[in-house]
Parts: C-alpha cells; structure tokens; sequence
C-alpha cells in the first residue's frame, strides 16, 4: 500500500473544480437552507440545470462558453420560479417535497431518449470544452505547479474559474447578509408570522432567496461540467445528500462554512476512496472487495451526515444560536 500516493491523491482534491462545484452548492444552499430556512432537497436539480442550460448553448447553439453560462443561470432562475411560485406561500415540508421530485424529474428528461439529439440522454453531454482548451486557453500550455497541485494549463484555467466563482458568490452572500434585505430574510427564517406583520411581503423574499441561492447553485453545475462530461447519472438525490453533508460540516448558517465544509468533504471522500481499496487489497478488509469498499465510502458519509445533524448542526464555523431552527 503506497500510503504517499494516497496522501498526495487526497491532497489534490483540495483544488479539484468538483470541489469548487460542491462548494459553490453549499453557498447557494446555505442562502436557501441555512439563511432563509428553505427546505430545499432539489440542489441536483439546480446543479444539473445550470450544466446541461450550459452544455447545450454551446453544442446545440454554437454560443460561446460566457453567453453559455448566463444561459445556464437563465434556466436556474426559471427552474426556481416554477417550483417557488406553487409551494413557497405554503410551509417548509412541500417545499422539500416539490424541490426533490422536480430535480428528478428533471433527471428523467434529461436521461429519456426523447431528445436525445439535444440532451444526449444516458451517453450524457460531451466535447463542448473546445473553448477554453487548446488554443482558446490564455495560459502558457504545459503541465505545472506544486506537487499534487500539478494540472496542465486546461485544468488550471477551470480552478482559476472555479476560485473566482467561490470568491464571487461568497462576497455576494456576505454583502447581502449584512444588508437589510439579509435582516428580513433571517427575520423570515426565525418567524416568518412576525414578519409578515410588520408589512414584509414574505412570499418575495423569499422566492427572491430561492432564485439567487439556485442561481449560485447552478455555478456549481457549471464549474464541474467544464471539467468533465455532462451526465444524467450525476445528478441523483445522492449528490443533494452531500451538498448537505459539506454545508452541515462547515456550518450552514455561515459565509464560509459552505466552503471548508465542501473542501473537507472532498478530502475525507477522496482519502477513503483510495484508503479503503488500498486496505481490501492486502487484506486488512478480507470482507469487502475493492468496489464493495468503494460502497462503504457512502455509508460512511451517511453516518457522518446524522451524527452532524444530531450533535452539531450548526457545523464548525456556525453557532448553536443561528441554527436553533434546524431542531
């Protein structure tokens, strides 16, 4: 077992644009879930729209890869006003309910063969990077950096993206929290009855919360599909799951909890991911193979996720203050 190699596996994640993708997730969940109480179990949905509103500007469309992404934000906000406008006047519990069967459904259109010449249905999306690779890239070509950090200048171009993305969408959330537009939202959170009596029109803010967390949501899906293929298989109830687990790890209620929640998420998969496997093949998990190991990853995660939820909510940058919702 080459314990430096997994070590240095596990270390590369930390810049990986998955990572960048999840943490974005967990900072537009965090307007959602953590600031304005939004019960939202459809961040796949969000993630998928934004990669394929993406991925078929470009292919089906020819439009370049920024035209491309506000197309995917386009669809973002969209995909928000049809599930808001029905369930956000009523409590939390049909938002969960509405938000987690539309991103399935919408993984079901994407995966049907129906359209298959747009969406590419179970072969996904593929081939439509050429804009930012090769000649299109503005980075000096080659392989380079530190260590595990090394990327040739394709990758590291997406990471200079994803950075800036994060940065972005952290500096928004933080400006908007301290506005008094945040107040509200909170105030909506804590008691959106008290709120409504002081003359706020609750249902706006907080499909107005609903949109920009979906809107950031869906970077995320654009950052990681610049990286890779776009596939329906991706987008399952699993990948909400985890999202969760990284806002939960670093604190929902908080600007940058959602970002060391999804970069230790990432880490502690990936050392595990290449830990166990490592473990089963010379015996020290004689009861497992390595794809069996691979599932194990997973339960890990889910017991991970309800001894967050029961012992710490708040994560580790939050306090128990802001999340006394959450019981």
């Amino acid at each position: 077992m080459d314990f430096l190699q997994i070590l240095s596996n596990t270390a590369s994640q930390i810049l990986a644009p998955a990572t960048f993708g999840y943490a974005l997730a967990a900072i537009g969940l965090s307007m959602h879930f953590g600031f304005a109480g939004l019960l939202n179990m459809g961040v796949a949905g969000f993630m998928a729209i934004g990669a394929y509103g993406f991925a078929i500007s470009i292919l089906t469309f020819g439009l370049a890869w920024p035209l491309a992404a506000l197309i995917g934000f386009a669809a973002a906000v969209v995909f928000a006003l049809i599930m808001g406008i029905p369930t956000l006047r009523l409590r939390g519990d049909y938002l969960a309910i509405v938000t987690i069967a539309a991103a399935e459904i919408l993984r079901l259109i994407f995966l049907t063969s129906t359209f298959r010449s747009v969406t590419g249905s179970a072969d996904g999306l593929f081939n439509f990077q050429s804009g930012w690779r090769g000649e299109n890239n503005p980075l000096p070509a080659g392989d380079y950096g530190l260590g595990p950090w090394t990327y040739n200048a394709n990758r590291w171009y997406v990471i200079i993206l994803g950075l800036l993305a994060v940065a972005v969408a952290v500096l928004l959330v933080w400006m908007l929290m301290r506005s008094p537009w945040g107040r509200v939202i909170r105030g909506i959170r804590e008691d959106e009855d008290a709120v409504r009596a002081l003359g706020k029109n609750v249902f706006a803010f907080k499909m107005q919360a609903l949109v920009i967390g979906g809107v950031i949501i869906a970077a995320g899906g654009i950052i990681t599909a610049m990286d890779t293929n776009v596939n329906p298989n991706v987008y399952v109830t699993s990948q909400t799951f985890f999202v969760y687990t990284a806002l939960l790890l670093g604190g929902a209620a908080t600007i940058f909890g959602p970002v060391l929640g999804a970069v230790l998420f990432w880490v502690v998969r990936a050392f595990l991911s290449n830990l166990l496997p490592a473990l089963s093949s010379i015996g020290l998990l004689p009861f497992l193979s390595a794809d069996q190991s691979q599932m194990l990853v997973f339960v890990i995660v889910g017991v991970a996720l309800m001894l967050l939820v029961i012992f710490r909510p708040q994560g580790i940058l939050g306090s128990k203050k802001e999340m006394t919702f959450v019981r």
